[in-house]
């Protein structure tokens, strides 16, 4: 599972002819086909200078970033990503939490491991910690993220948490879809009333504090 993979893999000699065949499909859709919504995601980069190198091929194989509105993002499913976001922000347009990855890489468990399913917990203080600090990280930098995985499809609790922190995107299966959009709309009014709660008190403290400013220069 953290082998020969991702943008390890798209760099590597033996895997070249591979990635400039997959992107020249990708140029093909977006040149010759026209469609410009499709954008790049770079999995498993496990350094910035890993992504730059990436970019290099996309940009010699007619994928430039940038050009023509062309986004490219990258999964944020290891540590590095959370720690080094600041460095990834400079490199790359937007992120994705991969929370499956993650989390087998926070918790050191395998998540294809049925002797180890059950210490597999997105819930986990410190998964959810890595999480809240990519999503921060992400906004500091003008960047946009999103979350990718099993988490908030197979718990829809989890969907709040992400609105909580302000996340710009969910993936869902399916399945699941109805029961998290009614828990991202219940969570989002929350945020919301909170937001407007915040708002009046700050409004009637900087009154009081107007107010307490006056009286002490009066009575001077």
């Amino acid at each position: 599972m953290i082998g020969l993979r991702g943008a390890a893999r798209y760099l590597s000699p033996a895997f070249q002819d591979a990635f400039e065949l997959e992107c020249e499909a990708l140029s093909h859709v977006r040149n010759e086909m026209g469609l410009r919504n499709v954008e790049l995601m770079v999995p498993f980069c496990r350094t910035p200078e890993e992504g730059k190198e990436v970019i290099q091929i996309l940009n010699a194989n007619g994928l430039e970033k940038g050009r023509d509105g062309l986004k490219v993002w990258v999964m944020c499913e290891l540590p590095s990503n959370v720690f080094a976001i600041d460095e990834f922000a400079k490199v790359f347009d937007g992120f994705s939490i991969g929370s499956n990855d993650l989390t087998q890489l926070v918790l050191g468990v395998d998540r294809d491991s049925g002797l180890l399913a059950d210490l597999f917990d997105e819930d986990n203080a410190a998964v959810k910690e890595a999480i809240s600090q990519a999503i921060k990280g992400a906004h500091r930098n003008g960047k946009e993220v999103g979350l990718c995985g099993q988490a908030p499809s197979d718990k829809p609790h989890f969907a709040g948490f992400l609105v909580d922190l302000g996340i710009d995107s969910i993936s869902l299966t399916p399945d699941s879809v109805m029961q998290a959009i009614e828990i991202v709309s219940e969570a989002e009014k929350k945020k919301s009333l909170n937001n407007e709660i915040k708002q009046v008190i700050s409004s009637e403290k900087a009154k009081q504090d107007e107010y307490g400013v006056a009286s002490t220069q009066l009575s001077a």
